[in-house]
């Protein structure tokens, strides 16, 4: 904690002063955009109420030059990568003068607000070069529901206490929010049909998750040791991991998720760093004492005592008929990322326990965040317990799978007593129908 996090901190952009907006002075995320219809090269953006700090060009201005010359360098190119690989010394002192220079009593107002662009007036893209993608799945009681659907004498298997649980995706297939997805086609089987058919996902769904960016990483055949985890993270951000579940059914034994996940993953564009979290940070709660304690490796104090974040996650759904009926989205689920079984500091210890290497920009996701009652479940497959229980919709539809033209928006925010409400922006997007 520091003076970036005091409550009181007022911004001269307006916007950010204005109560429930995600971006208040005390958030300060990071994003990469351009002015829309621009062929401008790409730009590292702070968002600041409703508009961007174009990050470069403060640089170019010498408005950063108390900096390291290397933070310098890496705020005038096109990704967070370069930033993410410098560590927490080089992040905390850029947060410290990016947030001294939107400060209302500043004096720089003048001088960096021609530096501004209005959210309205940018286009949002991919913040990072990602060139890894792992997905956990480190919520218990999503493991169980979904283990009870399909073992119901044995909904959970007994190594999901000792190890986090994950898969290695496809980081080709990540796509920044608003951008519309299409149906994936897959071979899918069922117990009506003789044999296995190729068609299009007739049970599309969508996974409310939390990702986050490693940082400076580390080298093949070293590990990094729990203590040191929350250094190597320079941020989170919303992910969607759409799944077609009628493939992934057919596919997943023996060797886990592979096309019926690999379609598409959506993230928000803003990375919300470590540090603006610090005041969200909450005791692990979600380890039952009757549970078998984490092996060494995995455990920490300080991990016990604030590994937990304290992050509202929300989902909605509009479908094309609340479109026509200009209908407001609405919400199927909420949930708290605190709730999960595992902390982000375990799934990154526990990815380079074997030696293998993270780099900076890598995307480790949770995998759903599901809470302990229904209203929390984060997928269509445990909200409508496979598709037996279906949502009523305010348009009268029952809603089992997605379907064509339905659109899905998460959102998320963290808010405590004696902290400012921060926010994550949106992860949405549009389902289109299958090419044939």
């Amino acid at each position: 904690m520091n003076e970036t996090h005091n409550r009181d901190l007022l911004s001269w952009v307006e916007s950010a002063n204005e109560p429930g907006t995600d971006f208040p002075i005390q958030n300060l995320p990071f994003g990469v955009c351009r002015r829309k219809g621009s062929a401008d090269a790409p730009r590292i953006g702070v968002a600041i109420g409703d508009q961007i700090l174009d990050a470069g060009r403060c640089a170019l201005v010498g408005l950063f030059d108390q900096l390291d010359g290397k933070t310098r360098d890496a705020c005038m190119t096109s990704s967070l990568n370069a930033l993410m690989a410098l560590g927490r010394d080089y992040w905390t002192a850029l947060r410290k003068q990016i947030s001294f220079l939107l400060r209302i009593d500043s004096g720089y107002e003048t001088v960096v607000e021609p530096f501004l662009i209005p959210m309205d007036n940018a286009e949002l893209l991919l913040p990072v070069i990602i060139g890894d993608y792992t997905d956990f799945y480190a919520s218990m009681h999503h493991a169980t529901n979904v283990g009870s659907m399909f073992r119901p004498d044995n909904p959970l298997l007994p190594n999901y206490r000792y190890v986090p649980i994950a898969y290695h995706g496809r980081s080709s297939s990540i796509i920044i929010s608003g951008t519309d997805i299409r149906r994936p086609t897959g071979q899918m089987q069922n117990d009506q049909m003789p044999s296995p058919v190729f068609a299009a996902s007739k049970m599309l769904d969508y996974e409310l998750e939390v990702g986050v960016f490693v940082g400076p990483g580390n080298t093949l055949g070293e590990q990094i040791p729990i203590g040191e985890a929350e250094q190597h993270m320079f941020g989170v951000c919303l992910v969607n991991d759409w799944s077609a579940r009628d493939i992934q059914k057919w596919e997943y034994q023996p060797l886990g998720p592979f096309l019926g996940k690999n379609f598409a993953t959506t993230i928000s564009p803003w990375v919300v760093t470590m540090e603006a979290l610090e005041p969200y940070r909450v005791v692990v709660i979600s380890r039952p004492p009757t549970d078998p304690p984490p092996l060494p490796y995995l455990s920490a104090a300080e991990d016990r005592q604030y590994g937990g974040i304290d992050l509202a996650l929300e989902v909605f759904l509009r479908s094309t008929q609340m479109r026509q009926r200009g209908m407001p989205p609405v919400r199927l689920s909420q949930s708290n990322f605190r709730d999960m079984y595992w902390t982000l500091a375990q799934m990154l210890t526990h990815h380079t326990s074997n030696g293998c290497n993270l780099r900076p920009g890598d995307l480790i996701a949770s995998g759903t965040v599901t809470g302990k009652i229904k209203e929390t479940r984060g997928c269509l497959l445990e909200l409508t317990w496979r598709g037996a229980e279906p949502v009523r919709l305010p348009s009268g539809e029952a809603l089992r799978f997605l379907q064509d033209g339905d659109e899905v928006i998460m959102r998320g925010y963290c808010e405590r007593p004696n902290a400012v409400r921060i926010g994550f922006g949106e992860c949405r997007g549009i389902v289109l129908p299958a090419k044939t």
